[in-house]
This record gives C-alpha cells, structure tokens and sequence, in this order.
C-alpha cells in the first residue's frame, strides 16, 4: 500500500485543472462556432481530454512514486472521460426540452426568401440548441415555391409581426437599396430591443467563407483566415525555427555532414551540397541547400527525381530514402529563407508550370517554405506526375495556411520523425 501524500494530491488537482483550463484556452473550446455547434464543440473537448490525460501520466511517470502510477493514471482517465461524458449528457439532454424550456435559444426571423436566406434557415436546423428559426418575412411576388417555413409577414410590416412573436434577431438578407422600407425596419427594430443582423450575399465574387476584420471603423473583408499574419504568432513560428535549426546543427549536422560527404565525394566526386534556386515566401527566390544525392548532371535544375532515376547514386538513395539529404535546410531555416514547417519549395520552372496549370497555386507562396509540410506528412511528397497530385498537395497548403498554430507544427514534426523512421513509400 501507498502512503497518503496530502500536499502532493492537492499539487496534481492543482495541475489537472490547470492543464485542463490551458488547453481549453488555447484551443478557444468555448469561443465562437466551437461553443455553438454541437459536434465541434465535442470534438474539441475530446481532443483535450487525449491530450490532457497524455500530460498527466507523464507528469506522474517522472515526479510520483512508481506505486502511484497505476492508482492515479486510471483515476485521470476516469475522471476526465467522466467530465466528457457528463458534458455530452448535458448537452443533448437541454437540446432535446421544448422551446420555452431551451437554454438560451433565440427566436429569430429572416427578411428575404432567397439563395442566402434559405441557407440561414439549414444552419438553423442543425443548431436549434441556440437558435429557433420562426419564418420569413417576404412580399408575395417574390414568393415562387412552397417554403418549409411559413412567410409569416411581407417586408414592410416585419417588426410589427415580429413584436407579437417576441423575436430577438432579425437576418436581414436583402440589401437595403434594394428596398426603402428596410432603412425603416433597422431603426425600428432596434427600437424594441430586437437585433438586426445584415448578411450580405457574397455568392457572385466568392465561392467560399470569409473573414472580417476592421480598419477603425471600417469593415474589410477578407478571403480566407492567416494566423501568421498575427505579427505574435509569426514571433512564436520564428523562435521555434531558430531554436530547433541550432540544435540540429550543432548536434546532428556537425558530424553528419563530414561522414555523408565523404561517401558522396568517394561514389561521385564532385561537391558535397546541391544548391538551387527556388521559390520562397512571396515569389523571393532564394538558394537552397541539400546534400547531392544525383550525379553531376544538366538536368538538375529543371527535371524531378523519379523512381528509379539513373542519376541518383547509392548513397543518394539511402540520404533521400531518409531524408537526410533535406538536413542541410537547416541552414535556410536558420538564415530565414526557410520555416520548419510550410509548403515544400519547388525550383523555379515548376513553380512557373504548376501557376500556370492552376489557378490558385501562387497562394502557397504567402508562406515561408519548410522543411517539411501538412501535405508531405499526409502522403503527398515526392514526384508530381499528374494534376491530382498537384491539387491535393496544393489543397493541404492551403489548409496549413489557414490553420496554423504552434501544436500544429509540433505535431508535424514528430509526424515527420516517424514517417522517416517508418520508410515513405514516395521517398526515391
């Protein structure tokens, strides 16, 4: 049997909630969309939960007794998978109460039976824990099919309908110079205490979300969400890079680079490193640096290695099988060429090629390039041979770019280390 430690219980309650408490901060579990939507809210909270346990059987791993471990490891995972459970229950329990019982669930109504307008109402139906869509307001000749709600009041008359069925938002999906009366409606409405909510119909120019920020007083719309255009979040990124990229040169390139170079220069004499221009961060061309795993040839710069590739040499199968032919990066890295993680450089006539096959490839280029990627660690590295290979590189880019933060890139990186310890099938 253990011996009861009281100060160090009330040390690791201390520590599990405020573990818990940080991971739900950084991942915002109860800011925006996340607390609204069920199903991402709950993703969210499991996602937590891993880590969370994961943190805290370390912790007892390295500062309990090995007698605790067992006793308080499964305690952890109880309690935490508990929270969850409770959490669930909750949830769909009040989700499920009639109307007048809901919590917090706001009466709203929309002006327009359109294209938008019918959208607001299927994102309604699936948060009707928040939100309770009455009907439309809507004048009879723009009326040209059955609706699955009612249109309760034509547009002139919406506050008034809306004041007898205590309504707290109002959508407003028409534009106002589109019809007079709804310059009324606005003041009106806010008059009773009823909020008037502008949804503008984007669909023409933009097929997809948007952000919006302000300049002042402005609002400016915004075609897609960088995290890294946050000048504290590119600081964060930055140290990350330098910090790892010494440790890898002073503990691992240090004595790789001599012991390679010898078996590159001894297979095919010539220089150790393969320096070519490539695209960086904002079409800046920069140089980088790899250990040469082909034998000197003209092709280099503008033809890919493919499988089975006569021109790389046997040392350079096994560095690129690895690969530790990509190690002398670092150095980009650490000059600022190059980030850890980013969408992987292409030489310059294929950045040229790819632009031109399609549309929306220059968008990688916002990002510094890296040594590794989201799209690399998910499969798609090594020769390009088709479209449908560019896109799906392209498309997970793209997503890094708009989902950055700094776990995401740790947890490249040990994707990454596994991947290379496993063997990649595309690494040739």
């Amino acid at each position: 049997m253990f011996s009861l430690d009281v100060s160090f219980y009330a040390k690791y309650c201390y520590l599990l909630n405020l573990w818990w408490l940080t991971f739900i901060v950084i991942n915002k579990v109860y800011v925006n969309e996340k607390a609204v939507s069920y199903d991402v809210f709950l993703k969210h909270r499991l996602k937590i939960y891993v880590v969370s346990v994961l943190a805290t059987i370390i912790y007892i791993a390295f500062f309990s007794d090995i007698k605790l471990l067992r006793f308080l490891a499964t305690s952890t995972v109880i309690c935490y998978g508990a929270n969850v459970f409770f959490s669930h229950f909750f949830y769909r329990y009040f989700g499920n109460l009639p109307g007048s019982m809901q919590v917090a669930v706001k009466r709203v109504l929309i002006i327009g039976y359109n294209n938008v307008g019918k959208k607001l109402a299927q994102y309604f139906e699936r948060e009707q824990i928040t939100y309770c869509l009455v009907g439309f307001a809507e004048n009879n000749e723009n009326i040209t099919e059955l609706s699955n709600y009612p249109i309760i009041s034509d547009i002139k008359h919406t506050v008034e309908i809306a004041k007898k069925l205590d309504i707290n938002e109002i959508f407003l999906t028409v534009s106002p110079e589109n019809n007079n009366d709804l310059y009324n409606i606005i003041y009106n409405a806010e008059s009773e205490c009823i909020r008037v909510i502008v949804v503008p119909d984007l669909s023409f120019f933009i097929q997809k979300p948007v952000h919006v920020q302000y300049f002042g007083d402005i609002p400016v719309l915004l075609l897609r969400s960088e995290p890294l255009e946050d000048i504290s979040n590119r600081f964060i990124k930055r140290a990350f890079d330098i910090f790892v990229s010494l440790l890898a040169i002073i503990f691992i390139l240090s004595w790789l680079t001599p012991l390679i170079g010898i078996f590159i220069y001894l297979e095919s004499p010539g220089p150790i490193f393969f320096r070519q221009l490539r695209t960086g961060r904002n079409k800046k061309q920069f140089i980088c640096i790899k250990f040469r795993s082909m034998k000197l040839n003209n092709d280099a710069h503008i033809k890919q290695a493919s499988k089975g590739d006569a021109r790389v040499t046997i040392i350079g199968r096994i560095i690129r099988k690895t690969s530790l032919d990509e190690f002398p990066q670092f150095f980009n890295v650490l000059k600022g060429d190059m980030s850890l993680v980013g969408p992987r450089p292409h030489m310059l006539k294929h950045t040229q090629d790819y632009s031109q096959l399609i549309n929306q490839f220059m968008i990688r280029q916002f990002l510094k390039p890296g040594i590794t990627g989201w799209a690399q660690v998910n499969g798609h590295r090594g020769e390009i041979s088709n479209k449908e290979q560019l896109e799906k590189r392209l498309e997970h880019d793209i997503w890094y770019l708009e989902n950055w933060n700094f776990f995401l890139d740790i947890k490249i990186v040990f994707l990454t280390i596994f991947n290379a310890l496993k063997g990649e099938e595309n690494a040739f």
